[in-house]
């Protein structure tokens, strides 16, 4: 029996391309012997005194609410939830498209089964410790200049894979294989071209 690959997964759930690679983990762990454990890091967080334009701006100041009631979500039910509300939210943020941060937390919790009243963490700081280690602990695997996703390899970590579309069958599993060999080189950083597409999600 092949021997189980752990793969620790930062995510914020208002980032498309964290969807993209989280979508295709799920499609490694039908391919390979793969075992997830999710956790959140904040785009909002991560741009803290930068100087953003106008719009990004306040994306991240709405950015907020979705990670802070998984956060809560988590601390009040078990970590066991998080995946299912990261879909739950992820499918209405980057399928259906809604805009409306208040009405992804509410309609996502409805769907998970998890209390209408977590949506009130989305406008507190209650949590915010939690998620700023959270958050701490991914980037100090790979530095202040990435974004998210965030994946550590049986404990290399690295900002990314970066991808568009979300492979499946065999072709996740080899893109995750090369992945997990390229991490396996202590000495090996950084792999980079120019994006020419966004993620699209048939």
């Amino acid at each position: 029996m092949s021997e189980t690959t752990t793969v620790d997964f930062w995510f914020d759930p208002i980032c498309p391309f964290a969807w993209a690679t989280s979508r295709w983990i799920l499609e490694v762990e039908k391919v390979r012997p793969v075992r997830v454990d999710w956790h959140v890091m904040s785009l909002s967080v991560l741009n803290e005194g930068r100087d953003l334009s106008e719009d990004y701006r306040r994306s991240m100041d709405d950015g907020w609410g979705p990670v802070r009631v998984i956060v809560a979500a988590a601390d009040q039910h078990g970590a066991g939830v998080v995946p299912e509300l990261y879909t739950a939210m992820g499918e209405l943020l980057h399928y259906e498209k809604v805009q409306d941060r208040a009405e992804v937390i509410r309609r996502a919790l409805d769907k998970v089964g998890l209390p209408a009243g977590l949506a009130a963490a989305a406008e507190s700081e209650d949590h915010d410790r939690a998620l700023r280690a959270s958050h701490q602990e991914g980037i100090e695997r790979v530095g202040q200049d990435v974004g998210t996703p965030v994946l550590s390899l049986n404990g290399t970590a690295f900002f990314g894979p970066v991808i568009t579309r979300v492979p499946t069958g065999e072709d996740a599993g080899e893109l995750f294989d090369a992945s997990v060999k390229l991490a396996s080189f202590p000495y090996f950083f950084e792999l980079k071209r120019s994006r020419t597409e966004s993620p699209t999600f048939d």
